[in-house]
């Protein structure tokens, strides 16, 4: 459980500079929303036929979800992928990338928050509270510098990230429950197909366009597709498994993986010390512990 939700929060962490990267390389504009949207629909409807054909090779047969599991697919591919993505690219358009990381951190603790009030698969604790916190204060250590943040808020950026953020934990706990009557990876091929397409028309329909410029260009949307297949398929599968707190717990990993990634592709250079991370990684390595250790539950 340790090395799979790592690596997924490893995966997830190389996503924003390679989507950064992969703007470059198709022309895409900082402000062209339209187009971002239909690159996030392209990666997750090519994400949805790479899970299908690995699962297909590996069961032997066409992964197709059980007969009745259509609405299971629909409402997965609008909370996990069509919501969520769609508030989320406007969102960090729209947000300084600072807030945007500290938000997109609080994403552990509304999980946490989403299965046991909502949906009430487990019990909140004091040390799944303690531990969340401690994860939220990692992230801010590794992501506040400098003169700190603005107090400007704004419906469109703060709020549709967080309104992503909380769709994004509703999702968790619905993969968790159709998980106990459908294959999880299947599920997740399905619906990022579904969610993908939806994306990608949409985006067509409001005037966006991507124009390859460098080589880099399709290389680098293989990997963001990839990297949605492989981390969202074992995402679904330890959920499938696991209370939502201890799988939620490693997501604090994300934006500490995400500092230490921009750092190599940057050669080294980023504003945050070493020592700031250092405090970080202990402040969320106690998030983990705490949370995971935590037996309480329904």
């Amino acid at each position: 459980m340790f090395l799979l939700a790592s690596l997924c929060n490893i995966l997830w962490g190389s996503a924003i500079p390679f989507i950064n990267l992969g703007y470059r390389s198709f022309a895409v504009a900082s402000g062209d929303t339209a187009s971002q949207i239909l690159f996030a629909g392209l990666r997750f409807t090519l994400a949805g036929i790479l899970t299908v054909v690995i699962r297909s090779i590996m069961l032997g047969r066409l992964a197709v979800p059980k007969k009745g599991s259509t609405g299971r697919v629909l409402v997965l591919a609008l909370t996990q992928t069509m919501l969520q993505y769609f508030l989320f690219y406007i969102g960090v358009a729209r947000t300084e990338a600072v807030k945007s990381s500290i938000i997109q951190g609080l994403n552990s603790f509304v999980a946490i928050l989403v299965a046991c009030f909502v949906f009430r698969t487990e019990k909140m604790t004091v040390r799944k509270m303690v531990g969340g916190l401690l994860g939220i204060a990692g992230i801010v250590v590794v992501q506040l510098r400098g003169s700190g943040l603005s107090s400007k808020l704004s419906p469109g950026g703060e709020g549709a990230l967080f309104l992503s953020m909380v769709t994004a934990a509703f999702s968790s706990s619905l993969i968790k429950r159709f998980g106990r009557e459908d294959d999880p990876m299947t599920l997740s091929g399905w619906q990022f197909m579904v969610g993908g397409l939806v994306l990608a028309a949409g985006g067509l329909l409001a005037g966006g366009h991507l124009t390859p410029v460098s080589p880099l260009a399709f290389p680098t949307l293989l990997y963001l597709a990839l990297l949605s297949s492989v981390a969202y398929s074992l995402w679904a599968v330890l959920l499938s498994c696991n209370p939502v707190s201890r799988i939620a717990a490693y997501m604090v990993l994300q934006p500490i993986f995400g500092v230490l990634i921009t750092m190599i592709l940057t050669g080294g250079n980023s504003p945050v010390s070493p020592v700031r991370i250092i405090v970080a990684l202990g402040l969320v390595s106690a998030c983990i512990i705490l949370i995971s250790s935590d037996r309480k539950r329904t």
